[in-house]
Order: C-alpha cells, then sequence, then structure tokens
C-alpha cells in the first residue's frame, strides 16, 4: 500500500489531503510511523524522530495513530487477496507476497491479475496501491517500490539480469543505510559491481546475508511464499517523555502495557509460556530479562504475577528508564505444511 497509515488519515480528514502529514505523536521523543508523499518531498521518513521531521518540513502535521483502524483496512485489503489465491504471505499491515501461479480466477496473467486487484483495493477503500509482477519474491518487492504510488511494474525473466545490474546498491532489498555504507567502502555501488564479487568476498564482508546478496545480484531468489506465517511472539512498549526513576510509576507502566498484550493473546489465540521485559536506560543501553514457565500463560493474573517479579530484579541505580516494553514467546511449533513450489510472485 502507498503511504498507508498517512494515506487512510487523509481518506478520513479532508482538511488533511494535499499536505505534508505524519503519522505519529510531535512530542521530543515522539517517531514518525509513517508519512505521506507530501511529506516525503520535504525528506520526512517512517521512523524519524518527530522533532527531525519537523525540522524538515515546518508546515508537517502530526495525526495520532488509529491502529485498530488501520488493522481493519488491512484485513478488509487481504481478504481481497484471497479471492484470487490461498498462497498469501503477509510481510506487514500494508505488505504481502501473492503466489498466483495458479488462482482462483483462472486468469493466466499475473500483470491483469495486479491491475484487478488494485482496482479492488481502491473499490473497497478508496485507497492506492502498488503491485509488482515477477518471477520471484526478491524482484517482485523490488518492482513494487519501482513505480509508486499508485504504480505497476513487471520485471520478466529475460529482462532480470540486466535490470539487477542496473540498480544503484540502496534499492536492494534488504540493503539499509549501514550495510549500504559498507558496501560503497568495498567499491559497491550498483547491482553490476555486486555481481563483480564472489560470493566467498561477500559472505566475508556481510556473513550470512552475502550469500542471499551474490545470488539477488543475478536475479535469483528460490524462497517460496509461505502462506502461513506463524506468530512467534506478541510485544508492546512505550518510550517515556521524561526518563523514569521510580519504580511505583515503572510498574504502573508495565501493568498497562501487560493488559494490552493480553489482550493480543486472547484475541490471537497465542499462549505462550515465556514473558520477557525490556528496559532501555536514558544512556540507550538496553537489557532484557526473561522468564519460562512451565504452562502456558492463559490467564491475565500469572501473567502480571510474572512481569511484575521480574521487573523487581531491574537496576535502577544505573539509569533513569527511557524505554519499557513487555512480551510473550515461546509456543509449540505446530508440523511444517507441505510448501508449494513458488512460480510467480505479485507484490
Amino acid at each position: 500500500m502507498d503511504a498507508f497509515y498517512a494515506s487512510i488519515e487523509q481518506r478520513d480528514h479532508e482538511e488533511l489531503r494535499g499536505k505534508p502529514v505524519a503519522v505519529g505523536y510531535a512530542e521530543a521523543r515522539g517517531v514518525v510511523a509513517a508519512a505521506s508523499y507530501e511529506a516525503r518531498k520535504y525528506g520526512v521518513r517512517s521512523a524519524m524522530p518527530s522533532l527531525t521531521a519537523k525540522s524538515k518540513c515546518p508546515s508537517l502535521v502530526f495525526v495520532s495513530p488509529r491502529f485498530d483502524v488501520y488493522h481493519e483496512i488491512s484485513r478488509q485489503i487481504r481478504e481481497i487477496f484471497y479471492e484470487y489465491t490461498n498462497l498469501v504471505e503477509p510481510l506487514s499491515l500494508d505488505e504481502a507476497f501473492l503466489d498466483v501461479t495458479e488462482n482462483r480466477k483462472n486468469n493466466p496473467s499475473a500483470t491483469l491479475i495486479a491491475r484487478e486487484i488494485k482496482c479492488r483495493i481502491y473499490e473497497t477503500t478508496a485507497l492506492r496501491a502498488s503491485a509488482g509482477v515477477s518471477f520471484n519474491k526478491f524482484l517482485a518487492k523490488i518492482a513494487s517500490d519501482y513505480q509508486k504510488p499508485d504504480g505497476l511494474f513487471v520485471i520478466l525473466p529475460e529482462e532480470a539480469e540486466k535490470f539487477v545490474e542496473s540498480l544503484k546498491i540502496e534499492q536492494f532489498f534488504g540493503v539499509g543505510k549501514v550495510t549500504a555504507r559498507k558496501m560503497h567502502e568495498s567499491g559497491i555501488y550498483t547491482g553490476l559491481d555486486l555481481k563483480k564479487r564472489s560470493e566467498q568476498e561477500l559472505v566475508h564482508l556481510f556473513g550470512k546475508a552475502g550469500r542471499n546478496f551474490y545470488w539477488n545480484a543475478r536475479g535469483i531468489d528460490n524462497r517460496e511464499v509461505q502462506a502461513e506465517r506463524t506468530v512467534k511472539s506478541i510485544s508492546s512498549e512505550t518510550t517515556f517523555l521524561k526518563d523514569m526513576d521510580r519504580m511505583v510509576l515503572l510498574m504502573v507502566e508495565l501493568y498497562h502495557l501487560a493488559k494490552e498484550v493480553m489482550e493480543r493473546i486472547e484475541k490471537e489465540n497465542f499462549y505462550g509460556r515465556t514473558v520477557t521485559v525490556k528496559v532501555k536506560y536514558a544512556d540507550f543501553r538496553m537489557i532484557t530479562r526473561s522468564r519460562t514457565l512451565p504452562c502456558r500463560i492463559t490467564g491475565f493474573d500469572i501473567f502480571w504475577h510474572t512481569a511484575r517479579e521480574i521487573m523487581k530484579h531491574v537496576d535502577l541505580s544505573i539509569q533513569p528508564v527511557r524505554l519499557l516494553g513487555i512480551g510473550v514467546s515461546n509456543v509449540a511449533e505446530e508440523p511444517e505444511q507441505k510448501r508449494i513450489q513458488l512460480k510467480l510472485d505479485l507484490f
């Protein structure tokens, strides 16, 4: 989806249309969750500190997030996907891979399916989506970002290798600022530069990711669309406006976070055994403390008791606390389902 959260706010609030909008909080420690395309022209991006965003775009309008609305619209969009195929791999609320090799519409053209899905999304939600069509996930992802917003881009098998060679290294999926800088230091600026390096060299430079970079530089990605993505943990966290050094206040915040996590646990039928508390101090040093129970957590009382006992062992004499989080994990894995061979993806 194109600027998903911000586009929803502009759709629902006419006074925001055409203006630079950031979903998030404008406070000193706020972070931009999403930015409209009008805001992106000024360099505003998601995960950017709110004060930085405001300095780049003084006219930026901040809107508080409405995650319940975003989840509901995401559900509507996902229902549209399932009208075409069961092979849907969600990546987030606004991203998914689809394998449409065999589809419910018996349409042999992935490009026509992509165009049709884009229309269905707009008819249902009044929101624009971008789609990328290719024969593997790596290329489909790149294609989906290539002509945003409201884009549709196709990478054919015979075009793939030359297309990848022409890409800037920053356009590769999985290459962030730190990795891009390291590649530049090694003389790698384009897909062609990357392709000239041996697999051994790339693994030496980038670890296991280097192997993926080696094959991606050749337009190769053998990952299949996973129709089921198992939830491995549920968590919630908050960053305080002012550093907090009083245990009683931290306990109050932890209680509210635990309530939120428990609601999600019950909603998603996710009952883990391990409770983890995360603390980030004022100096940005972070610690986690965990406790694994002999049985799954099915009620709030045992969850809160465990979280409270963990929190009692957090040392506040080191530094005040900047961020507090809590999560539940460690659910027994279900038997792996037989996977279907990927041939074509729509993103």
